[in-house]
C-alpha cells in the first residue's frame, strides 16, 4: 500500500494582495499625519521624536524594498526571490 497523499496547496493569493504599494502610502500618509499633528498641536509636541522617526523607519524600509527589487530585475544571485 503506498501512501502517494500530498497536503493541500493553498490558493494562491489575489494580485491586490500582493501590492505593497497601497500599503507603502497608506502606512506613510498616516505618519505624516502625525507628524503634522504634532508639530501643529501643541499637546501633541511629545510625539514630534516618535513620528520624525516613523517617517525615518518607513523611508529606511522603503528603500531596502526598492533595493532588493531593483536587484531581482538585474539577475543578482543574492537577491530575494518573489519581488515584482
Amino acid at each position: 500500500m503506498t501512501s502517494d497523499h500530498r497536503p493541500p496547496e493553498p490558493p494562491a493569493l489575489p494580485t491586490a494582495l500582493l501590492a505593497p504599494w497601497p500599503v507603502i502610502v497608506a502606512i506613510t500618509c498616516g505618519w505624516l499625519t502625525a507628524a503634522v499633528l504634532a508639530f501643529t498641536v501643541s499637546p501633541l509636541h511629545d510625539w514630534r521624536p516618535i513620528t520624525i522617526a516613523g517617517l525615518g523607519v518607513g523611508v529606511l524600509g522603503t528603500s531596502i524594498f526598492l533595493w532588493q527589487r531593483h536587484a531581482v530585475r538585474r539577475g543578482s544571485r543574492g537577491a530575494q526571490s518573489g519581488l515584482t
